[in-house]
């Protein structure tokens, strides 16, 4: 008989975040969060323009038009990263994420890293880059764990 592999319940909510990520309308990078506190997701967020603004799939990229690298320039952009969407959603819905482990399918920028230090999470799970390393060292300094795991298969497996 065969010995089914169940995920780790980081791989489980991993794959949660990749799911949420097929939501963004950025034409660069699809990144999904997911909040989660005591095994029980508060929230999800996933990038993309404003509510009620027109996004990038329709409009284009800003920052592909201006030639802007990756992890520089966030002011030129119509997306709102998906941990501050996750983030405004606990907000809005008066959820509560202090102590909270976020699940996200891409490493934070600085201003993500603040908001988070803020929202006093207390683990960052990913299994994604990116280019600032000022976030790391901010989460480091605020006592937030960051923790790279290897990317999930993108696989969904119901087969008992």
């Amino acid at each position: 008989m065969d010995q089914i592999k169940r995920p780790s319940w980081d791989e489980y909510f991993m794959k949660i975040a990749m799911l949420v990520a097929e939501r963004s309308t950025c034409r660069r990078h699809k990144v999904g969060a997911v909040i989660v506190k005591d095994k029980q997701i508060l929230t999800t967020g996933y990038n993309g323009a404003a509510a009620g603004v027109k996004d990038c799939l329709e409009l284009g990229c800003l920052r592909d038009a201006n030639n802007i690298p990756s992890g520089e320039r966030h002011e030129v952009c119509r997306a709102i990263h998906a941990e501050q969407n996750a983030i405004i959603q606990a907000g809005l819905h008066g959820i509560n994420i202090d102590g909270a482990t976020i699940y996200c399918t891409h490493a934070p920028c600085i201003l993500c890293a603040k908001m988070l230090a803020n929202g006093k999470v207390r683990r960052y799970v990913t299994y994604g880059d990116y280019p600032d390393q000022s976030a790391k060292d901010l989460l480091q300094e605020v006592g937030i764990a960051f923790v790279k795991l290897e990317k999930p298969e993108e696989k969904i497996n119901t087969k008992a």
